[in-house]
């Protein structure tokens, strides 16, 4: 079965994380630079199966776009041309990173841990696709 690949994307970092290949837990993958991001998903994408994209869509409280939204709309039509074959699919992700700042305090990381900005990117992706395949019923 192949794997469903979720991104958090930001201006500098993107965290990537994906399912295992029965999509019943998700695990961070990595966090490159976003300027990067195409060209590891190639090779990711040579190497493993996956079927579906799900991409961090930034909101504000009230539903408005923020500043970040731009940015992720033209990563998805960059995704959606090099990778025609899997569908993208946009999930809200409000609060992933400070989920993910919290659960790294819950893990017991050190204060200089938690300040790997790289890491909270990573572990804001699983959040998001975590909350997608409990929402999905997988």
């Amino acid at each position: 079965m192949p794997r469903i690949i979720a991104i958090d994307y930001g201006l500098k970092r993107t965290g990537l994380a994906v399912t295992d290949p029965l999509q019943i837990i998700a695990t961070g993958l990595t966090t490159v630079e976003s300027g990067q991001l195409i060209p590891f998903l190639k090779d990711y994408f040579s190497k493993e199966q996956v079927e579906l994209i799900i991409m961090g869509e930034p909101k504000n409280m009230d539903d408005s776009d923020t500043h970040a939204t731009p940015l992720v709309e033209k990563c998805i039509k960059e995704l959606q041309k090099n990778f025609p074959n899997i569908p993208v699919k946009k999930v809200d992700e409000r609060f992933t990173s400070k989920m993910a700042s919290q659960a790294m305090i819950d893990m017991g990381m050190k204060k200089k841990q938690r300040r790997n900005k790289a890491l909270i990117d990573e572990i804001a992706a699983t959040i998001l696709l975590q909350d997608y395949l409990r929402a999905s019923g997988f």
